[in-house]
């Protein structure tokens, strides 16, 4: 049995999953990937709920060089111009990455990071399973604060393959996300990570969980970072 000694765990009475429906996800990409923050996404994966709770995500815009949708329309990219909850998946530095459509053709917001959840749906077993799926390089198991920190990494420990989600919608059944009442009480505002000089670099539509900003891709408020000038707070109260 794997021990798991500093993950935060939730457990929640047993109750029916609350997915999100379609037009949740039918907004504005900045309002979407602001409002996806705190919300679980769970993927069946045999008889397990495998479960992360979002804490990092990008928005993205056609209209803006840094999408891939900036690009045009290709049979690869068709999801990213389908109504928003479609699924998009491309495979980025040799790994999967998920991304959900938003409103308007060709905007979306990649799930950049999450966090493992626990609760009554998805079990220690579930956990467990998440962290054999995502070993690091070195084939040793992951702390469960970094198991998911990153979009790659996310889509591996939760099973998640581009060949069978690409261009589909949500399944109950298989892969939905969930509101589970975890409204960040703030959240940190700046830019988008791996956008090449020219593209757009500067824009402020990447949008971190505060509380977990230390288990994100890369810590918006690391030393050197400036509030005001590479970041910003909003807070949403309760």
């Amino acid at each position: 049995m794997i021990a798991v000694h500093s993950l935060t765990a939730f457990f929640m009475p047993d109750q029916s999953p609350r997915a999100l429906p379609d037009s949740f996800f039918n907004r504005d990409a900045q309002t979407l990937a602001r409002d996806l923050l705190g919300k679980v996404i769970r993927h069946k994966v045999g008889d397990l709920w495998l479960s992360a709770r979002i804490i990092e995500t990008e928005a993205y815009y056609v209209a803006e060089k840094g999408s891939h949708s900036s690009l045009g329309y290709t049979e690869k990219r068709k999801a990213l111009f389908l109504a928003g909850g479609h699924i998009y998946m491309y495979y980025a530095r040799g790994g999967d990455s998920l991304n959900f459509s938003a409103e308007g053709p060709g905007n979306a917001v990649l799930i950049k990071s999450a966090y493992p959840w626990v609760d009554a749906v998805s079990d220690e077993n579930a956990l467990a399973r998440m962290l054999l799926n995502n070993p690091d390089a070195s084939g040793n198991v992951r702390t469960p604060e970094r198991l998911c920190a990153g979009q790659t990494l996310l889509c591996k420990a939760l099973g998640l393959k581009v060949p069978m989600w690409d261009a589909k919608r949500f399944n109950e059944e298989q892969l939905f996300v969930e509101d589970v009442s975890q409204r960040p009480p703030r959240i940190i505002q700046t830019t988008r990570l791996g956008i090449p000089a020219g593209r757009d670099e500067h824009l402020m539509y990447r949008f971190v969980d505060a509380a977990y900003a230390r288990f994100c891709t890369r810590n918006p408020v690391r030393r050197g970072q400036v509030e005001g000038r590479d970041y910003i707070f909003i807070e949403q109260g309760n």
